[in-house]
């Protein structure tokens, strides 16, 4: 089932609001055509599937693949394996004996086993049993897979090697069942990226139980109403930082059982928490023994034969999406997250790599050609359609994102606009610039129209994700945002009872700066990696052989916020007040920031958005007096967010209790106009109501 060559002619085919995507932006008219050929290729697919089933069931199909206790004792197993000569299920409950439970080959690839219970009615298959699948090749050899569908697989103890095993997930007692109802998807997305195995300050893999103790207060306190967690989907090395999924149905045993992590999404929807899941569909691990490859015994099954199926870059498998099996195995990893853990959205790994033939290893000049050419690779554009459209059709409160650098056109608008469907794609230029500015350029000489440019250059009616940093800056090998500004001190100088430091006061006032001007004018939704929002200093890195497999910087030191007599505390409360106030004023659900002032001498930037003033003065020594700004507010202002202020680590060089009247007369293009004192590396906030508007 080919996506590039669809049995319709594209220009006799509908796609229901097209016209309303080419009417808000005219240079796409020349592409009318390609759009009408993607959607076919997408209509193409979905009657494939109606030809079969309905897509309901299709893409449930975790129900009926995999290896399954039946109520009345008997198991279950159903594998696609095109390859294969023959299948065999061994494991603790017969022995091993790798022979003497053979599958029965169906129509398709598909392969069959069904054992009959026990004579008192329990299942053969036991909870807990290690099984494995052995594939018959057609050289006749026997080959041990654990099987694609596969809930629950473990690491075994170092001294039975590191392959994983696959484990039943049957359990009859402490089955964990959800207590909360889900929670509607916000209107304002304040997204806390998190990893249980780093959320610990212990020197170890955190748990989910300790993630659901520990964390989810502090997260809900911090003002973030959404967390993403990364590296949930199993992968056998955990220094890939979840990236090289071996299992694509198992949550990751090295942090708890599937029934703690039901418990974790539950009790964050209890505390109003939306949660996201970090989904891999964009590769998967080259690992053998106990991942996707050669599962079947070939080159193939999931994956393309051939150079087309390795990336070159991470060294892994990519997929066939233009295979049916492929679709229904990756449609229906989509909904067992969602139906089995309750999961809220998902923020799509690599869409960049998915999207192009080249797999994103070019520059994009932003030329329209580009994401309409032959280099776009359209059986993983229409699967992306089939994702968004599946998971929008049947939970219309989820969220996706798209982790896309290239700013492909139409990726954030509806499949019925021959869009590819994502509510959201993630603002990838704005962290590189920050942190090109604070690794190669002075102080001095920031450019204020770039940083706006940076900042507001998204399509229109296309939502963003904006971000100053997030796990991509804080990987080793690169540092975080705070490392930047103060690395050279940050051990010696952060205590609020060491020597005035330049190099402090700077990297706090501009770590405050970066993040509000980020959250205010960059997006539709924000992003913090966690314990970035307080400066964790150092960068992130697991434990590896390179690193002689230290914990030293796979963890988060919470303790350097929690203690008082570090300034530390200061970032942390200002990224509260910052989250609690968008709460209240909602900028990131209002329309995008009208931007009145931009001085690359003065280094002073202003801009409007729900009903509020917000102010810049990124210039390192110059601070100004009843410094003129044009608004279109009318009123007498007052500050309701001054980074200046002393629990943020300022200098208290404003009188918050002051009010300022806007006068008549136009300035910078606005009616209104207003004087402000602005004191160097400060940012403030105004309104003109204490309420949202």
């Amino acid at each position: 089932m080919g996506g590039k060559h669809s049995k319709m002619d594209p220009m006799e085919v509908e796609v229901p609001e097209l016209q309303n995507q080419l009417n808000r932006d005219l240079y796409l008219k020349p592409y009318e055509r390609e759009f009408k050929r993607r959607y076919a290729c997408f209509l193409d697919y979905l009657e494939r599937v109606k030809e079969d089933c309905d897509l309901d069931t299709f893409t449930t199909s975790y129900k009926t693949f995999g290896i399954h206790i039946e109520e009345d004792g008997s198991v279950r197993c159903l594998e696609w394996a095109p390859g294969a000569k023959q299948l065999y299920l061994a494991g603790d409950f017969n022995d091993w004996n790798r022979e003497s439970t053979p599958y029965k080959k169906l129509e398709y690839g598909k392969w069959e086993l069904v054992i009959p219970p026990n004579n008192d009615g329990s299942p053969v298959v036991k909870h807990l049993s290690e099984v494995k699948i052995v594939v018959e090749n057609h050289h006749g050899e026997k080959l041990d897979r654990i099987s694609p569908w596969a809930s629950y697989v473990v690491q075994p103890p170092k001294e039975e090697g590191v392959t994983f095993k696959q484990r039943i997930w049957n359990p009859v007692d402490n089955v964990y069942k959800f207590k909360h109802a889900k929670v509607s998807r916000p209107s304002s997305l304040r997204i806390y990226e998190c990893h249980v195995g780093i959320a610990t300050s212990e020197y170890k893999v955190g748990t989910y139980q300790e993630f659901k103790d520990k964390m989810l207060d502090r997260i809900v306190d911090l003002g973030y109403n959404t967390i993403q967690l990364m590296a949930v989907m199993e992968h056998a090395y955990y220094a890939s930082f979840g990236y090289q999924v071996t299992s694509f149905y198992a949550a990751s045993s090295r942090f708890g059982t599937p029934e703690d992590l039901k418990e974790l999404v539950d009790i964050a929807h209890s505390k109003g928490l939306y949660v996201m899941l970090d989904v891999v569909h964009s590769h998967a691990s080259k690992n053998v023994l106990d991942g996707l490859n050669n599962f079947d015994g070939t080159n193939a099954c999931f994956f393309h034969d051939g150079p087309k199926g390795d990336h070159p870059t991470w060294g892994s498998r990519l997929f066939n999406y233009s295979e049916y099996e492929v679709l229904r195995f990756l449609l229906s990893n989509l909904r067992w997250y969602t139906e089995e853990y309750n999961f809220d959205g998902f923020r799509f790994d690599g869409v960049t790599s998915m999207l192009y033939h080249s797999r994103g290893a070019q520059g994009f000049s932003g030329h329209y050609d580009e994401y309409f050419g032959l280099n776009v690779d359209t059986d993983a554009l229409v699967y992306l359609m089939l994702a968004n459209y599946t998971l929008h059709k049947f939970y219309p409160e989820c969220v996706t994102i798209a982790e896309d650098v290239s700013g492909m056109p139409s990726t954030c608008r509806p499949v019925g606009e021959g869009g590819l469907g994502f509510d959201y794609r993630l603002a990838m230029a704005i962290p590189d610039t920050w942190i090109k500015l604070l690794k190669e350029v002075k102080d001095d000489d920031w450019d204020m129209a770039n940083i706006v440019h940076t900042l507001t250059n998204r399509r229109w009616m296309e939502k963003t994700v904006a971000y100053a940093e997030s796990h991509d800056q804080a990987l080793v090998g690169d540092k975080t945002v705070a490392f930047w500004l103060m690395d050279k001190e940050m051990y010696s100088h952060m205590s609020t009872m060491s020597d005035p430091s330049l190099v402090i006061d700077r990297g706090i006032a501009l770590h405050k700066m970066i993040r509000l001007i980020t959250h205010g004018l960059g997006g539709e939704a924000y992003l913090n990696f966690i314990g970035n929002e307080f400066g964790h200093p150092e960068w992130l890195d697991f434990p590896r052989d390179g690193n002689h497999s230290s914990y030293h910087y796979a963890r988060r030191q919470w303790n350097l916020v929690d203690d008082p007599s570090l300034k530390y505390k200061f970032l942390n409360n200002f990224d509260r007040s910052m989250n609690k106030l968008e709460s209240k004023y909602g900028w990131l659900s209002s329309n995008p920031g009208y931007v009145s002032l931009k001085h690359q001498d003065d280094k002073v930037i202003a801009f409007e958005r729900s009903n509020l003033l917000f102010v810049f003065n990124f210039h390192p020594t110059k601070s100004f007096t009843d410094y003129k700004l044009g608004l279109d507010l009318n009123g007498s202002l007052k500050i309701v967010l001054n980074s200046d202020d002393s629990e943020f680590g300022g200098h208290c060089r404003i009188d918050n209790s002051i009010e300022y009247p806007t006068g008549n007369g136009q300035w910078n293009g606005r009616q209104n106009h207003i004087f402000l004192y602005l004191p160097s590396r400060t940012a403030i906030v105004l309104t003109t109501s204490d309420r949202k508007q």
